[in-house]
């Protein structure tokens, strides 16, 4: 059985430095993976109806780190779906050519930064998606750090099957040397919020307000965080941070903390959300159903080059050359890793 997967950007801004305008380069990530998906009956979270203001207690479910954090995920070997220059590799081809291990207790996965390749070649990297699957829940993802340059396209998201119909969560991604966050979301149900997010409380910026994609019209809704230690060089400059999205009755909600700022309930490992104040994102659900518009998701981390976006969006970026010359030469991507320090999974 094969499913299919795509990640799409909203209105992107171009990265020139000489000010702040807006572009429009759209980019699909669609992607099959053979061994399906794994459903069990105490993977779905089902919210609790009694609980008020739709804020359940929640208990970890999962829990990603160090050592065992490999066997809970699967390596995507496939071509990409986003016409990068990669090849992505096999858990087995990865540990021994040092592009996924753990080191002082952080996962870490890399693009290959020592090997010349041709220019228009592909470069070694790593996708990988969570066995698990979910309906509902708190994610939160603590990252030491994150790919970052010129060509480099990363991503931290869930998704479900059969795109866009079981929706998609972009939570941590950008190209280039962009400098802030995008967070967008997907869905194959009608469903457009209002102008400028009118009524919304978030921090961040709206971009967009369809959520509704297809490979025509793939832009989603979303928003981009302006603060420049929310992605790529400024984030590891200030030790990485946390994302967390919850997904539940209500809809959908990000906040993004900086290493600095992580609020004591989730380092306790009692995460309560109604303490954390006015989240970055917010999609309610009084614009969308997102109860029918978001399942069975599996979250993905992945390092892709060039490719629909990062590729289309090169001229805009202020960096040197094509994008297929940067990925020839491995000095670039000295800093193209992900370090993971970990992911939970919490549930009521």
């Amino acid at each position: 059985m094969r499913f299919y997967y795509t990640l799409i950007a909203t209105f992107l801004p171009a990265f020139a430095l000489a000010g702040k305008s807006y572009d429009t380069h759209l980019r699909s990530r669609h992607a099959s993976r053979a061994a399906g998906l794994r459903i069990r009956a105490d993977d779905t979270y089902v919210p609790n109806a009694t609980v008020s203001n739709g804020n359940p207690p929640y208990h970890r479910h999962e829990h990603y780190e160090g050592e065992s954090f490999f066997k809970d995920w699967d390596f995507f070997t496939g071509e990409d779906p986003t016409h990068g220059n990669v090849n992505y590799q096999s858990l087995s081809n990865a540990q021994r050519k040092q592009l996924a291990y753990v080191k002082d207790g952080v996962t870490v996965l890399a693009v290959d930064n020592s090997s010349s390749v041709p220019v228009g070649g592909k470069r070694d990297s790593v996708r990988i998606t969570t066995k698990k699957t979910w309906n509902f829940g708190l994610f939160i993802a603590d990252f030491a750090y994150m790919p970052w340059g010129c060509g480099i396209w990363p991503a931290y998201w869930s998704v479900g099957p059969d795109w866009p119909n079981a929706g998609e969560i972009d939570i941590l991604e950008g190209v280039n040397n962009q400098t802030w966050n995008q967070y967008t979301i997907h869905t194959g149900i009608e469903c457009v919020l209002p102008d400028n997010n009118a009524g919304i409380d978030a921090l961040a910026s709206p971009m967009g307000k369809t959520c509704t994609s297809s490979n025509g019209a793939n832009s989603g809704c979303g928003y981009q965080n302006n603060n420049p230690n929310s992605y790529g060089a400024g984030f590891n400059a200030a030790g990485g941070g946390v994302l967390v999205h919850e997904w539940n009755s209500w809809g959908v909600k990000i906040w993004f903390f900086t290493r600095d700022s992580i609020p004591v309930d989730i380092t306790n490992e009692q995460p309560n959300p109604t303490s954390w104040g006015t989240p970055t994102a917010a999609w309610p659900s009084r614009d969308c159903d997102f109860s029918s518009a978001l399942y069975e998701h599996s979250l993905v981390i992945d390092t892709t080059l060039c490719g629909d976006w990062a590729g289309s969006a090169y001229g805009d970026s202020g960096c040197p050359g094509t994008c297929q010359e940067v990925v020839a030469n491995p000095a670039n991507f000295a800093n193209a890793q992900w370090g993971v320090n970990y992911i939970s999974v919490y549930q009521s």
